[in-house]
């Protein structure tokens, strides 16, 4: 049987190369803050992926995605193995744009920091008098540049986007920003309004996108998993203060709330997380894992 080694790590995901694809792994690992935690959430990996397959096929209408499968029998044997199951997804091998797009329809988290000092976030004036948690008239567009492990995203206008992707992909940097950003603002509104069908507010997300072989830009990474978004409950939602969720929140508060700590989060924040992460998928998409 071949062996697979990643060739590359990310905060909680494995990249293996297969040639022509990658096989994408996510793993239990958790971070808050751009800093990964010493403890592990079990179960969270295959959260992650599972609801990252389903939000694919819910957008195929939008905008192509990089998902070939998350059957692991369509992937090599090496990934059948029982620590893979479920947390594998089969992909395409993109060139990854180097912005991460953020898509806030609620003003929240540093979007609100960030209202609060001059009224605008990354540039983008907002109306006076929002309270915190409130929904914005429209989603806002609000990318940022991708950090190393260890380092921070740093937030960024609309032109220096453009202005990065011309470096990347010289004569289509304009083309290539105008794209991610409408992809983005596009699947955000279908999928928050499905969401909110369901129960749960998507507050803000964000989205990678990379270009195939054919210079088509195609969504790639992960997709409005707990890991990359903020999911509130419908019920109880009220602006003006902070809101529950069903992310990680448990885990950034007890981060933010014992500074000094070893990054090792108590058994009853690692259950309550990956008890929120479950009961998020199971509302979105009617299933249990």
């Amino acid at each position: 049987m071949q062996q697979f080694v990643p060739v590359k790590e990310g905060k909680v995901r494995e990249i293996y190369d297969l040639g022509e694809n990658l096989v994408m792994v996510a793993t239990d690992r958790i971070s808050v803050f751009d800093i990964i935690l010493r403890n592990e959430v079990r179960g969270k990996g295959a959260v992650l992926t599972q609801m990252s397959r389903f939000w694919f096929d819910f957008t195929r209408d939008i905008v192509a995605n990089h998902m070939i499968s998350t059957d692991n029998a369509a992937m090599p044997e090496f990934f059948r193995a029982p620590r893979f199951q479920g947390r594998a997804m089969l992909c395409k091998k993109l060139k990854m744009i180097p912005v991460e797009c953020i898509v806030r329809g609620y003003i929240t988290g540093s979007g609100w920091a960030s209202y609060q000092k001059d009224g605008a976030v990354c540039g983008v004036r907002l109306p006076a008098g929002l309270k915190e948690c409130q929904k914005l008239p429209e989603p806002v567009f609000t990318p940022s540049t991708k950090a190393e492990i260890g380092d921070h995203d740093e937030n960024i206008d609309f032109a220096r986007s453009a202005a990065l992707l011309e470096k990347a992909f010289p004569g289509r940097g304009e083309e290539y920003a105008r794209t991610i950003r409408d992809s983005t603002v596009a699947l955000y509104e279908k999928c928050a309004a499905y969401a909110l069908s369901r129960g749960i507010i998507i507050a803000d997300t964000k989205f990678e996108f990379g270009v195939d072989e054919n210079g088509r830009v195609v969504l790639g990474d992960e997709m409005l998993t707990p890991d990359s978004s903020r999911f509130w409950p419908l019920d109880g939602y009220e602006p003006g203060h902070g809101q529950p969720s069903f992310d990680k929140q448990f885990a950034r508060d007890w981060y933010k709330a014992h500074p000094g700590n070893d990054g090792t989060l108590p058994p009853d924040v690692v259950e309550k997380t990956i008890g929120k992460y479950k009961e998020a998928y199971k509302l979105l998409t009617g299933q249990e894992l």
